[in-house]
């Protein structure tokens, strides 16, 4: 009698856990409506809450039941709770890492909607918050697995005799884990130093791309054809790299021309400025056009800069820049093509070339 009672009460404390946890659900529901947090709890804790809420009630009401008073009814029962002493530090585990990221998912989902001059702010405490979570989670999981271990006495009694050799342990640990260690603090000095944020415009050994994820280990680099290039976090700590976006979001653009020397470089400025009036892309900031440079084979180069809001933005201009001084040139000034010289005695004798070519025989 005693026995069935028990199990009625098992059932009823099981039946009061769930209708505990589905009013809980409601309320945070009815909370997400104003607040997001609310909804952001029952999105991410819903299953954990779950499984610690039954896991808990089960010990609870469950343990009296196999305390029998038979010595193999009490090993049983023991062996019982602490097989579900481990899956309850792992649903505790579980529900701290799902609270905190409901908690962190409102502020990213906040600095998502940030732009303009305010966006880099927003991605340096985006990948801050990115970084800091993941190194919690991983503290937490390890605080988890240790107190797992320490349910069973006969890991007690070896950490007590492992005591003494601290020192060795701990060398021998610290040399293992010396490249995650350091890959985990080389994460948190980019982050922290504000060298490194999330979506970054970089090149990385000649490869222009975003920086798409910054964990802890790891960083992937998602260039512009869709690669991904994975490199260690050490290696941004470790090597040069170059940041278009360190301290703004805004790009300057650069185009080259060569041309001949009879370009009207003057109305070639004038119909660079009216063009980049007409594209969107640009941000109404800067523009240049100069002569950089003098080719041996004849040629001027050109240089054109024009900024742009951000580097996508800076390379669909350059593009449209580059292809629309070339028509110009090509419709309005074709003498100005490039062209390669040849030098013979007549030249060499300060000729003119119209003589030379009325002269030559071989003139058509």
């Amino acid at each position: 009698m005693q026995v069935s009672s028990a199990w009625l009460n098992l059932a009823g404390a099981l039946v009061a856990a769930f209708v505990s946890l589905e009013l809980t659900r409601q309320v945070l529901l009815r909370v997400g409506r104003r607040w997001p947090i609310g909804s952001r709890l029952v999105k991410r804790c819903h299953w954990p809450a779950v499984a610690t809420a039954v896991l808990m009630t089960f010990n609870i009401m469950f343990y009296p039941l196999m305390m029998g008073p038979t010595p193999e009814e009490q090993a049983f029962g023991e062996s019982v709770e602490r097989v579900t002493t481990l899956f309850i530090i792992g649903a505790v585990t579980w529900l701290i890492v799902r609270v905190t990221y409901a908690f962190t998912d409102v502020a990213l989902e906040r600095l998502d909607l940030v732009e303009g001059e305010n966006n880099r702010r927003a991605r340096r405490i985006k990948t801050q918050i990115t970084l800091v979570r993941r190194v919690a989670t991983a503290t937490v999981v390890v605080v988890a697995f240790g107190a797992m271990l320490f349910t069973f006495p006969q890991v007690r009694a070896l950490g007590a005799g492992l005591l003494a050799s601290a020192g060795i342990a701990g060398a021998i640990v610290g040399i293992a884990a010396q490249p995650t260690l350091g890959n985990m603090l080389a994460g948190l000095q980019l982050a922290f130093s504000d060298a490194l944020r999330l979506d970054d415009v970089v090149v990385v050994r000649d490869e222009w791309g975003r920086i798409e994820e910054l964990t802890l280990t790891y960083v992937v680099l998602r260039l512009w054809d869709e690669r991904r290039l994975v490199l260690p976090v050490s290696y941004f700590t470790q090597n040069p790299f170059e940041n278009w976006t360190r301290h703004g979001s805004r790009v300057v653009a650069v185009v080259h021309l060569r041309v001949d020397w009879s370009v009207p470089v003057e109305k070639l400025r004038e119909e660079l400025y009216r063009y980049l009036r007409t594209n969107p892309l640009w941000d109404q900031k800067d523009w240049t056009l100069q002569v950089t440079d003098v080719q041996p084979n004849g040629l001027i180069e050109l240089r054109a800069l024009m900024s742009a809001a951000d580097s996508a933005s800076a390379w669909d201009l350059k593009c449209d820049v580059r292809e629309h001084l070339i028509g110009y040139v090509r419709e309005n000034h074709p003498e100005a093509l490039p062209r390669f010289r040849v030098e013979s005695p007549e030249t060499r004798a300060g000729v003119p070339w119209p003589a030379i070519e009325a002269d030559d025989p071989r003139t058509p």
